[in-house]
Formats: structure tokens, sequence, C-alpha cells
């Protein structure tokens, strides 16, 4: 896998316990620069809008607003930045909405977890949409 530099990572989620475990996961990967953490919606889009993230790992449900409405901004402004959403509103309903909302991956926060280091490396490979 060939990776100039380095992928700039937003953890958000409101539990600090779940940004302490995403962060040790993310910090394991050599090519991952996590550039800061958001507990609340408005400071994840303002980190969005000052860092330029490559990827932004996001929760739904965060004070301040609905992650939701922040992934439709992101993708509004800034296309080019993944989002993956993590979150225990897990149905249908809600995979659907984030995914047309153009999230690139949605994960359930109690069984898929542990997924994010890879979904993380494979939206990092060239050429993946």
């Amino acid at each position: 896998m060939i990776m100039a530099a380095k992928y700039k990572v937003l953890v958000a989620d409101d539990s600090t316990i779940v940004r302490q475990h995403l962060v040790a996961m993310l910090s394991e990967i050599e090519q991952v620069q996590l550039v800061a953490e958001a507990d609340d919606i408005d400071a994840t889009l303002e980190s969005v809008r000052t860092l330029h993230p490559d990827l932004v790992v996001l929760d739904i449900q965060m004070p301040g607003g609905n992650g939701i409405n922040a992934l439709k901004d992101i993708k509004r402004d800034y296309p080019e930045t993944r989002v993956i959403m993590l979150t225990n509103h897990t149905n249908s309903f809600y995979r659907d909405t984030c995914m047309q909302a153009g999230a690139d991956s949605f994960l359930d926060k109690s069984i898929e977890f542990e997924q994010v280091p890879d979904v993380l490396l494979q939206l990092m490979m060239p050429g993946q949409a």
C-alpha cells in the first residue's frame, strides 16, 4: 500500500470512553495522524473547518445537534472528507439515511467497534470511493 502523507483523522463522539478507545486503536496505525477529538456537534464542525481532516469518525447522537445533519454539512462543504458513522442507532432507517447522506461506512458501536481501524485502512487505499 502506497501512502505519501499521514491520513488526518478527527474522532467525534460524546462519550469520553469511546473517544479514548478509538484514539488508542487508531494511534497504532502508523499512517494515521489524529488531529482532534470532539464531544459535540459544534466542536466537530469547527474542527472540520479548521483542520480539514481526511476522515471523521462520527456518532449520530451528540450534544448540540444531530450527527446526520453534521454528516450532510461535512459532505456538502468537504465532499472529499471520508466519514465513518459509528453509532448505537443502528436500525435500517439510520443506516439508510446516513448512507444516502454520503457516509462512507456505517458501523454498529456494540458489535462492529473493533472494525474501525480496518474500515479506515480500506478507505485510505488509493482509488477507494
